[in-house]
Order: C-alpha cells, then sequence, then structure tokens
C-alpha cells in the first residue's frame, strides 16, 4: 500500500475522536477526579482495571512488532504495565496479584483487545494512540490532582505517571503522530482506526460508569467530614484531645 495514502491519520485520530473525548471528559468519574474528589479503595480500582488492559496491549502489540503496520508503534517506552505493577503493590500490599481483580467492564475490554489482535492487528494503533497520547497529555496534572487528594507522598501510588525515558512530553508526542502519519494504511483502514479509536473510549466510559457509585459515595463521605469538621471547629466545647473527622 502507498504510506502517502494515509497523511494526516493522526489528525483524523484527534478530530475524528473529539466527540468521544469531551463525552469521557464529562463522565462522573473524570468530573469528580478533575475535582479531587479521590479516595483510595475508589482509585485502586481503577489502577487494576488499567493493569489489565495495559498488560493486554503492550502484550499484543509486542506479538506483531514485526507487523507492516503496527512495527513502528512498538514503543516499550510507553509501556504502563510495570509501572502499574509498582502502583498496585503500593495500595494492596505484596499480595496484590491475588487482589487486584478486573471488572466486568474490564473483562469486555481485554476480549476486545485479543479480538483485534487476532483479526485485524492493525486496529491497536486506534487503542495505543487513545491511551498513549493521553497518558503524555495529561498525566501530570492527574499525577497532582491525585497527590495532593490522596495525601500521597514522594512517588507514592503515582508510578503510573512516570515516563522516566521521556525526557520531553511534547517532542515525544510529535514524533509518535509523525509515525502514524506513515502507517501504511490506505483511507479506508483509516477510517477503521478512527471508528475503534471512538469504540476505545466507549470502552473506558463504561469502565467509568462502573465506578460511578464508589466516587459519589466518595463525595457524599467528604461532604460530610467537612461538615463535621465544622460543626466542631465551631462548637464552644472541644476537649484539648478531640480530632476532627
Amino acid at each position: 500500500m502507498n504510506s502517502s495514502l494515509n497523511q494526516g491519520l493522526a489528525t483524523k485520530l484527534r478530530e475524528g475522536t473529539s466527540k468521544s473525548h469531551s463525552m469521557a471528559e464529562s463522565a462522573d468519574f473524570i468530573k469528580c477526579f478533575l475535582q479531587g474528589v479521590i479516595d483510595k479503595p475508589s482509585y485502586r480500582k481503577l489502577a487494576a482495571n488499567f493493569y489489565f488492559i495495559y498488560a493486554a496491549l503492550e502484550a499484543e502489540l509486542t506479538r506483531h512488532k514485526d507487523h507492516p503496520v503496527l512495527s513502528s508503534l512498538y514503543t516499550p517506552d510507553l509501556w504502563r504495565e510495570g509501572t502499574l505493577e509498582t502502583d498496585l503493590a503500593y495500595y494492596y500490599g505484596t499480595d496484590w496479584r491475588n487482589q487486584a481483580l478486573p471488572s466486568d467492564a474490564c473483562k469486555k475490554y481485554v476480549s476486545h483487545i485479543q479480538s483485534i489482535s487476532n483479526t485485524t492487528p492493525e486496529l491497536l494503533a486506534a487503542h495505543a494512540y487513545t491511551r498513549y497520547m493521553g497518558d503524555l497529555s495529561g498525566g501530570q496534572i492527574l499525577k497532582k490532582i491525585a497527590k495532593q487528594a490522596m495525601g500521597l507522598k514522594d512517588e507514592d501510588g503515582t508510578a503510573f505517571y512516570e515516563f522516566p525515558t521521556i525526557k520531553n512530553h511534547g517532542e515525544y508526542k510529535k514524533k509518535y503522530r509523525a509515525a502514524l502519519d506513515t502507517l501504511p494504511v490506505d483511507a479506508a483502514t483509516q477510517d477503521k482506526i478512527v471508528d475503534e479509536a471512538n469504540f476505545a473510549f466507549h470502552l473506558n466510559m463504561e469502565m467509568f460508569q462502573e465506578l460511578k457509585g464508589n466516587w459519589f459515595i466518595t463525595l457524599w463521605q467528604m461532604l460530610w467530614n467537612w461538615i463535621v469538621s465544622r460543626f466542631q471547629s465551631n462548637s464552644p466545647v472541644v476537649s484539648s484531645g478531640s480530632t476532627a473527622v
């Protein structure tokens, strides 16, 4: 196939998924996250789901590292499986492999990645784009929010957001987009990749929907703690040994 046919695939992906991107950002889970409504029990469930998704995606990208379309997207600098193992050991402890389990939506996501890898592996490009470009773009902001909201110290629980071998995220993203623009795919395959990227956003939103209940409980807990704290601080009789909730 003529690689010139796919000039602008990165732009097609960005523009073609803009609506899905906005919908994902409007999900209750993400809105709570961005507002700093985060607790460790809920966050570790998200990290566990991500672990299984990235492990599956990276295994399939490695499997197809010599594939004519996917070879240039074999980029271990971006791999997240190892960083998530570090985070899960922090949140769950040394027995994390027996405690961190995939949710139903996560299982569906993983199964889909494995399915397309067996039938139309070039569509893995959509999942790589959706996951890794998002990680590089917003990761540092999310890391700061997570650290502040959960009172994390140093790098505890935030290894997922670290890319130690990538010094300049902006330059790396430019190179990645350039790689997308030189994939040897025709216009019809481009469209399929864009459609698949939109489906990847849908799979993510299904996972966020699962966590919605946990995050609303957390929001109410934080609100209740704030009310109790305000009441105690305004109480005329507070013992010297009392501690605000």
